[in-house]
């Protein structure tokens, strides 16, 4: 088990408290209502996986269901089949990727469709080797800091194995500047994105530590006296399949050569 599901429940309970600036989700819902404004089709059941539905994902559909993924990692209260399932980060802290990815195609009607949001592995980087090399030099090891995050060349892999036709994994990058590790911080509480891994160490980061921790990154990721910050949201795009879809052509089917098309000259090996 990599995610320990009361501590990603805690985190974003912290979160609403805070009721800071969220404004990767606020970027990440505007890529989200990009990609469906591109769909001309008309939804009637959408199912919002995730807390409350913001108000701008509500004219995409007729009407809406909200449901989250317990403990169990099992998607209660859905009341579908749905003919549109949404995820904004609400998959980030699950362990078993596939088998919730499976849940959700069940969920759908045929032809239905699957929109998502999710962390991707460059986020945060800098953090992740600041965390590693200050750990190395003060405790000779290192431990679980910062959350692993999808790489976008498995994610299209991942929609297919549960399922999904015509699977698309696309990526956005933001580089974020920040005055000092403390913003940083209250950036990631604040968007309920807290150490919620199983191996995590339970006591405090140590004076020792989070001072090389600063040190490494102020000298290997700074700009103009700011600190810099990757963050990098995959959208997951996938089809519930019907028989209306396009299929692709058995191999050997094709009626002309490619090189023709290309204008190039044809050689075996």
């Amino acid at each position: 088990m990599i995610f320990d599901a009361r501590a990603a429940q805690a985190s974003r309970a912290r979160a609403r408290r805070i009721a800071g600036d969220r404004f990767l989700d606020q970027a990440a819902l505007e890529g989200l209502c990009d990609r469906l404004a591109a769909v001309t089709r008309r939804f009637e059941h959408g199912l919002w996986i995730g807390e409350a539905l913001p108000p701008a994902m509500r004219p995409f559909a007729g009407d809406w269901h909200v449901a989250e993924f317990d403990a169990r990692e099992v998607l209660s209260g859905e009341a579908g089949p749905f003919d549109l399932a949404v995820s904004l980060y609400s998959l980030q802290a699950i362990n078993d990727l596939p088998g919730a990815l499976v849940q959700i195609r069940r969920a759908l009607k045929p032809d239905g469709l699957f929109l998502a949001a999710l962390f991707g592995g460059e986020t945060l980087r800098e953090l992740r080797e600041s965390f590693a090399i200050a750990e190395s030099d003060i405790s000779g090891g290192i431990s679980p800091r910062v959350s692993p995050f999808a790489d976008v060349r498995d994610m299209g892999a991942l929609l297919q194995r549960a399922g999904f036709a015509l699977p698309v994994a696309d990526v956005e990058r933001l580089q974020v500047r920040y005055r000092d590790f403390g913003s940083l911080a209250r950036d990631l509480r604040a968007h309920g994105q807290g150490n919620a891994l199983a191996g995590r160490q339970r006591r405090f980061l140590g004076r020792r530590l989070l001072n090389a921790l600063i040190a490494h990154y102020s000298a290997h990721h700074a700009q103009g006296g700011k600190l810099n910050a990757t963050f990098e949201t995959i959208y997951l795009t996938g089809w519930a399949p019907h028989q209306s879809q396009q299929q692709p052509l058995k191999p050997g089917s094709a009626k002309a050569r490619l090189s023709d098309a290309l204008g190039t000259v044809e050689r075996k090996l």
